[in-house]
């Protein structure tokens, strides 16, 4: 079989591992979303509180979640950088379904008192830490499994999992919410999270038959793991940190569609409420669509020639149609609803599609992991997990929907800015080398001749065998020597692109007679 078949395979099989795999962790993380909005205000708070107060503490339970998610980008990464990638995401499967296990068994406020929230927070916490490693290494071992120029492509296999994840745990809701309302708060609920224990074991299954990715072994083998990725990313590289969290305020819309909606439009002292079932419904429908064109958003980043002119119409449409979702609702019709928001996800879906790809190249395989993640985390920190309650205390303060429509038109237009700065930093087509990927190149190529030099004189029992590994080493630019950044062909060119491919793989198993077609990327 050849090489070029082998890199497509191992390709495939990452993209639907991580797809799988982020599904059941998104599954995890969005049915505490959902709970949120419609029981945990009822379980485990008292019922003496003023209407709304409940489903406000709920949301903020729900925002230390994502507090905790800039944490475990860091924990996650480091141990994903240092230690390879596979490892790590099986760690963080284990423990968000160990957390959301536990929630599903967890007594109420009128059997156990104020330690209910407190001990629900606190599970909640850990499905934070865990989603904030889980994110960022499935983008990677999706982006870097990938053949040559097809990163930003295969990114969206990862992405692919969250409305997967989410369509799943608002359609378990819908059926949930089927039961009388005094059986559905009692038990119905924790039947959602109890059944992640057998997603989990799934997850396990597939994930422990992944591949590390090759530019991750080049990294290992040559002992340049950095010591401590999170302070090397964030001193080297803040910048770029900076503009991936400012790139991705858009996609945290889906807060406002889903949890702050769902607690919004259901919500009795309306005339035009909602009944939970039917908004569940329309929920679960728009779901469905984002799943249906999401992909179509990487399939035209991968294929046009300027991604910024791309990503600029992407977002455009969002300015309006997301604000008119709300305006739609309110008209109390679920058709009505249901087209507007089913318009209104298209293009943040499209957007989220690619733009996992998009950060991840912008850094070096040997922080990439902690760089991607921390970049992520700390918009989800900063806007994902307040986006909820600080709509729902705009909604309560001044009695209008209005606010909450221009909160997410500001998602929109910081998310543009962002990202258009971003890809003039890393590059503007899906196949060409940013800088990161070029001096990734480079040490790839050098670590190759080196190996292959190493092999040919053990081979031969050449007495200069020492001296001709060095020799070929030494010819060969090193990352970030004056050749690599300086002299070589700008990041994108011909020749910068082609740099891996000198090296062909058939050098890398020893056989000379044979070249074969270009390896997996070092980076998306």
């Amino acid at each position: 079989m050849s090489d070029s078949v082998n890199t497509a395979k191992r390709a495939r099989k990452a993209g639907i591992a991580s797809f799988i795999g982020t599904t059941i962790e998104w599954y995890d993380f969005y049915i505490y979303g959902t709970a949120s909005a419609l029981v945990f205000g009822h379980v485990f708070f008292p019922d003496t509180l003023p209407a709304g107060v409940g489903t406000l503490l709920s949301f903020v339970t729900l925002w230390a979640g994502f507090l905790a998610r800039p944490l475990g980008g860091i924990i996650f990464g480091h141990f994903g950088d240092k230690y390879g990638r596979k490892k790590t995401l099986v760690v963080t499967l284990v423990l968000m379904g160990a957390a959301s296990f536990l929630v599903g068994l967890l007594p109420g406020y009128a059997t156990i008192g104020i330690a209910a929230p407190i001990i629900l927070t606190c599970l909640r916490i850990l499905q934070g830490i865990a989603v904030g490693g889980e994110w960022g290494g499935s983008v990677l071992i999706a982006s870097e499994n990938a053949p040559k120029g097809k990163g930003v492509l295969y990114s969206a296999f990862a992405q692919q999992g969250s409305p997967a994840g989410n369509l799943i745990s608002s359609g378990m809701f819908f059926l949930l919410a089927l039961l009388p309302t005094p059986q559905f708060l009692l038990y119905g609920w924790r039947i959602a999270f109890l059944a992640s224990i057998f997603l989990i074991v799934i997850g396990l299954v597939i994930r422990l038959k992944l591949e590390e990715p090759e530019n991750m072994k080049v990294v290992k083998k040559k002992d340049a793991v950095a010591k401590v990725p999170a302070f090397e990313a964030i001193r080297k590289h803040w910048v770029l940190i900076l503009l991936g969290a400012g790139a991705l305020p858009l996609i945290q819309v889906t807060y406002l569609k889903t949890t702050f909606a769902t607690a919004w439009a259901t919500d009795t002292s309306h005339s035009w409420a909602y009944s939970s079932s039917t908004f569940l419904a329309v929920v679960t429908l728009a779901l469905v669509v984002q799943f249906i064109v999401q992909p179509f958003g990487a399939i035209i980043l991968d294929r046009v020639k300027d991604m910024r002119k791309a990503i600029f119409w992407i977002i455009l449409p969002e300015f309006a149609l997301m604000p008119l979702m709300f305006f739609a609702i309110e008209l109390g019709h679920p058709g009505i609803a249901l087209a507007a928001m089913a318009a209104a996800t298209v293009p943040h879906s499209l957007f989220y599609a690619g733009i996992g790809g998009i950060i991840a190249r912008a850094f070096p395989t040997r922080v990439r992991y902690t760089g991607i993640s921390l970049a992520y985390q700390l918009c989800s920190m900063t806007v994902g997990g307040g986006t909820a309650a600080a709509a729902q205390w705009m909604y309560t303060s001044s009695g209008s929907i209005v606010p909450v429509a221009i909160l997410s038109a500001g998602y929109a237009l910081v998310s543009l800015v962002c990202t258009l700065i971003l890809l003039n930093k890393t590059g503007w087509t899906a196949s060409e080398n940013s800088k990161a990927e070029a001096a990734d190149e480079a040490e790839f190529a050098a670590a190759l001749a080196a190996e292959k030099a190493e092999r040919d004189a053990d081979s031969k029992g050449a007495p200069g065998a020492t001296g001709s590994v060095s020799a070929a080493a030494g010819s060969t630019p090193a990352a970030g020597s004056a050749p690599a950044a300086g002299s070589a062909p700008a990041a994108g060119s011909a020749d910068a692109v082609g740099t891996s491919d000198s090296v062909s793989a058939a050098d890398a198993t020893g056989a000379d007679s044979e070249p074969a077609p270009a390896r997996a990327p070092v980076t998306p």
